[in-house]
């Protein structure tokens, strides 16, 4: 294989947008660069207390040529000029309404501060009513069409954002020709889409997340949507019914986005996918090993040859032909809220620090500034060492992981997290590890449910910052779940995923197998679990089970 070609992987994550440059031949990083969405970072367009999380397609577009302009000042300009392919992966669900050119609604005239018009993000959950009715309506269809996404429709999916969007403004529901998802659009972007229904539809986004499967011929028919909701007539006509896995190029970027970047117009842009399953792929991902995405939230990937499992497992994020490694079964789960707690933590410890020293008078600013800076950067790292002399269980303090909802096992983003058995001696270090806890247990019930479906689980691989950063972490989810978990050496396991897709939709190499096999990134760590503390974790998982019964129970009587 020649080692003089390259591919660029773009990974769209929650707060910004990473670019990583490939070789193709020996998978050698060489560059990368992160943007951070200018929109998002000063928290416009969401309100947290309501589950509401929206961000602007200009934010996208700005982070695609800062980030890969970034790369590319970094080599040389025969790296630049041997670059064949982009790949591109993003959070999911994450749809926005668009026009019959496929432009999302907020870049037109009259929408650019509507949230409405905007990118959902996958964490939103305003669209909790309108998932329950998604819900029951595929309970009493004669098809269940939620039974290839785990059976119980998440209100993080493509359906239940659309009805919800489309209730609360009319002026979007009007507008809205189409709606697509990120992954779908970014593609389409840059290879000069002109009309929504010749956009390539991600295989991935549309069979996890859209109600799509082959059996059904596609999106479930109209009259399914029309029984939801009347408004919804005719939307299917304007969607998909075809999808691509993301070895398929969606086109070669356009003579305005190749003058924008600095490359050729003769580069392929592959069909985009959701980041954890290109995470998947950047590790050379076998059957039965579960590929764990650890992030703001968890994203769980396995993969299985598609005549080896043929029955479906309940309460997952959906199994999915080609949605991972074309020509295998893809099946997703995860956590809702995994990075997320411990910064949700980290803000509440920091509030004080904010404003007491913030409002001092006894420091000049630049001193104020680099205090605060200072302070707030060692919460987490301190609190990772106190937490870890903690006893397993610390002093009786126990916490749910549900601060965003459920994801898996049996979505339910009605759900609330909680922290009991607080006492007076308890500790920031106690309770964050009654946090972390929480987070290893919540891992645990995924891995519990697909062995109890008859799904096994040969190894776990870890990928992403907590994975890497938190040996105090990454040895309790050893200990918990009784499995060795390995460390992925790439800091950029996602957009490395990305590259290699870029590399086979660039014809670099046969088929997505052969270039993981070439471009995948070798482990770093491997934690085994200590049978010492597997069975003190146990004990206390129980409790972790039946506190989550019994508020499961509470919360949904009084709703």
């Amino acid at each position: 294989m020649s080692t003089n070609k390259y591919t660029i992987g773009l990974d769209f994550g929650s707060d910004s947008v990473r670019a990583l440059l490939v070789n193709v031949g020996t998978g050698e990083e060489l560059a990368t660069s992160v943007h951070y969405y200018a929109r998002w970072k000063q928290g416009k367009y969401c309100e947290p207390s309501k589950n509401k999380f929206r961000q602007h397609p200009l934010d996208y577009i700005e982070g695609v040529e800062n980030t890969i302009k970034s790369v590319l000042s970094q080599v040389d300009e025969s790296v630049k000029n041997n670059i064949v392919g982009i790949g591109i992966d993003t959070t999911g669900s994450t749809p926005v309404a668009v026009d019959k050119a496929g432009t999302p609604l907020a870049l037109l005239p009259g929408f650019e501060e509507n949230p409405n018009a905007m990118f959902v993000l996958w964490k939103d959950h305003t669209g909790i009513k309108e998932a329950d009715e998604i819900n029951d309506l595929c309970s009493k269809w004669a098809i269940d069409y939620s039974k290839y996404e785990g059976g119980i429709y998440s209100s993080e999916w493509f359906w239940s954002k659309i009805l919800h969007v489309s209730r609360a403004d009319k002026q979007v529901l009007d507008a809205a020709y189409s709606w697509v998802e990120h992954c779908d659009w970014i593609p389409f972007l840059l290879t000069g889409g002109t009309n929504v229904e010749d956009m390539k539809r991600s295989r991935c986004a549309a069979g996890h997340k859209a109600l799509w499967h082959e059996s059904f011929g596609g999106l479930p028919p109209n009259e399914f949507f029309v029984a939801l909701d009347p408004m919804l007539d005719g939307l299917t006509d304007r969607l998909f019914s075809e999808t691509y896995t993301s070895d398929i190029s969606a086109g070669t970027l356009t003579q305005e986005w190749a003058n924008r970047l600095g490359l050729s117009t003769s580069v392929q842009v592959a069909v985009g996918a959701f980041d954890c399953h290109m995470g998947a792929v950047g590790v050379n991902i076998e059957p039965y090993y579960l590929t764990k995405v650890m992030g703001t939230s968890t994203c769980d990937i396995l993969v299985a040859p598609k005549q080896e499992t043929e029955h479906l497992v309940k309460g997952i994020c959906g199994q999915v032909d080609g949605s991972v490694v074309p020509g295998m079964l893809g099946l997703e789960a995860g956590q809702s809220a995994f990075g997320d707690i411990y910064a949700w933590y980290e803000r509440l410890l920091s509030w004080p620090i904010k404003e007491i020293i913030g409002q001092s008078d006894l420091l000049d600013e630049a001193t104020k500034a680099k205090l605060i800076d200072e302070a707030i950067g060692n919460i987490l790292p301190k609190l990772n060492e106190a937490a870890a002399k903690e006893p397993i269980g610390a002093s009786g303090e126990l916490a749910l992981d549900w601060m965003n909802g459920r994801r898996t096992p049996d979505a339910n983003q009605n759900l609330k997290g909680v922290i009991s058995g607080i006492n007076l001696g308890s500790t920031a270090p106690k309770v964050f590890r009654a946090l972390v806890e929480a987070s290893c247990f919540g891992a645990k019930t995924i891995a519990d449910r697909f062995i109890s479906e008859g799904i096994p689980i040969k190894g776990v691989i870890a990928i992403g910052g907590i994975a890497q950063k938190s040996p105090f972490i990454m040895q309790m989810m050893s200990d918990v779940l009784n499995m060795p978990i390995k460390v992925v050496k790439s800091e950029q396991a996602c957009a490395l995923g990305a590259a290699i897709f870029g590399a086979v939709a660039a014809t670099i190499y046969e088929n997505t197998e052969a270039a993981m096999d070439a471009m995948g990134s070798p482990f770093e760590k491997v934690y085994e679990p200590k049978p010492e503390n597997v069975s003190a974790y146990q004990e206390v998982y129980k409790r972790y089970i039946s506190l989550g019964v019994t508020i499961e129970k509470h919360i949904m009587k009084n709703l």
